[in-house]
This record gives C-alpha cells, structure tokens and sequence, in this order.
C-alpha cells in the first residue's frame, strides 16, 4: 500500500484567505490583463492609479512596469520612488511590504506562499515578505516566505533567498549568503 503524501481534492482555500470576494479578485485579474498589462511603458500614474484603485498602498513617483504581475494589489506596499522591473512577480498571498527607494528588478519572483507537505490536504503556508528602504533585489531573485530583506541591502542577481538578509549587506548565491558590507559612499 502506498502513502498517502498530498490528496489535492481535500485542499480548500480558506475562509477569506484572498481578502477581497472572488468578483474582485476576477475584476482584478481583468483590469491586469488588459488596462494594466497593456498599457504603454511611460504611463507610470495610470498603473499606480490602477493599483490604489484596488487597495495597494503606493507612495509617490513609484514605477511599476506593465509586465510585473500582482496577485491581490490589497495586499501590497510600496514606499516613495521604489521600482518595479519587468516581469517581477509579486505572488501576494500574504502582505508584501517594499520599502521607499527599492528596487526589484527584472523577472524575481517574491513568494508569500507555499504549501504544508505534512498536511495530506496540501493546505497553504504564508508569511509575509519585507523589503526594506534603499534595498536592490537584483534581477531573476527568488524570495521565500518569511523573508526580510534590510535597509540598504542588496541580493545578487539568480539568487535565491531562503532566509532574512541583514541591513547594508550584499548577499548572492543559491541559497543567498552574506558576502560582504554595502558601504555608502
């Protein structure tokens, strides 16, 4: 007899686990997949706009290209003059915090959640993900859940990030290890 690892027909989302009703979020992935997506690269306010519209807290002259893919916008933040590459990925299952002055760049996936390979219904596991003011995430980074990247950091580029990232530390690999000081100059 073989183990019983995962029965997905047992996994159920939670009970207001999205945070807005199932209208919004589809009204959501609608507005992203058209007004959003396809809007030309220099129309920076009308994406933000489109974002606060639907609940994310946006500071001001944030840049956010229209390939950067945002499960529930409710569930963001982002400070002052922060960027937002192409293609970066922000699976927001659970709250991600992106400091003022921040950059993540081209194609990193930041990763609110994951599932329990304990629990035979596949139940969700999140945790949120900061990022803190004046932080790089260079392109390609994965981030897991739980992750706080510090003030001032940096994350090389195809790093993988499995654990915080101290403030004004320059770190890379796959797992991410602290490699040396960020010194300012």
């Amino acid at each position: 007899m073989k183990p019983e690892f995962q029965d997905l027909t047992k996994f159920r989302v939670p009970q207001g686990f999205r945070g807005r009703s199932g209208i919004v979020v589809l009204l959501w992935q609608l507005v992203q997949a058209t007004l959003f997506g396809m809007s030309p690269q220099p129309l920076y306010a009308w994406r933000r706009a489109l974002l606060r519209l639907f609940g994310a807290k946006i500071g001001r002259q944030v840049i956010v290209r229209p390939t950067a893919r945002i499960t529930y916008p409710w569930k963001i933040e982002i400070g002052d003059y922060s960027w937002i590459g192409d293609h970066v990925e922000l699976y927001s299952l659970d709250r991600i915090t992106i400091g003022s002055n921040s950059v993540v760049s081209q194609r990193s996936y930041l990763c609110t959640a994951s599932h329990d390979i304990h629990d035979v219904a596949f139940s969700y596991v999140t945790a949120p993900i900061v990022i803190g003011d004046q932080a790089w995430v260079a392109g390609d980074v994965f981030i897991a859940p739980g992750v706080t990247i510090g003030g001032g950091a940096v994350v090389g580029m195809r790093s993988t990030v499995l654990k915080d990232v101290p403030a004004s530390i320059v770190a890379f690999g796959s797992p991410a290890e602290v490699r040396y000081e960020r010194r300012a100059r």
